[in-house]
């Protein structure tokens, strides 16, 4: 038998504390492997150099700040995972990612963070769940 796989996405957001929380009890319970998503904003397309690899740069960086109090929190509990800082659309790379790695389950927040993309409440998790080739877990 292999080892279990959960995906789980933040963003960052108010609910990515519980996304969390709620991953490290269903790791533990399942003795499940953590794959660890963060999409990030895209890298511009039109932009001279070095100017992109600047912005290129900042981008990661900023992704990297954003998940590592979270994955402190995975390494305290023993949870083994892997990260994937991917590019938008989250929707699509969430679903993605759970196929190709065959994952049994994923974990994510019913809202995210806010922006002009997000207006419809919980478009990216409404993706998701009409895209996911396995059970999601919405965590309010």
């Amino acid at each position: 038998m292999s080892q279990k796989k959960i995906v789980t996405a933040i963003d960052g957001s108010d609910h990515s504390g519980k996304v969390v929380d709620t991953t490290i009890e269903y790791a533990k319970l399942l003795d499940a492997k953590v794959i660890f998503i963060n999409c990030h904003k895209r890298f511009p397309a039109i932009m001279g150099q070095p100017y992109r690899d600047k912005e290129i740069a900042d981008i990661l960086s900023n992704a990297e700040k954003l998940v590592q109090p979270y994955l402190e929190r995975l390494e305290e509990k023993n949870i083994p995972f892997e990260v994937r800082l991917m590019e938008e659309p989250a929707g699509t790379m969430i679903s993605d990612i759970a196929r190709i790695e065959k994952c049994d389950l994923i974990i994510m927040g019913s809202r995210g963070l806010t922006n002009l993309a997000s207006l419809i409440v919980g478009s990216v998790t409404n993706r998701v769940l009409q895209t996911a080739p396995c059970s999601v877990l919405v965590v309010r």
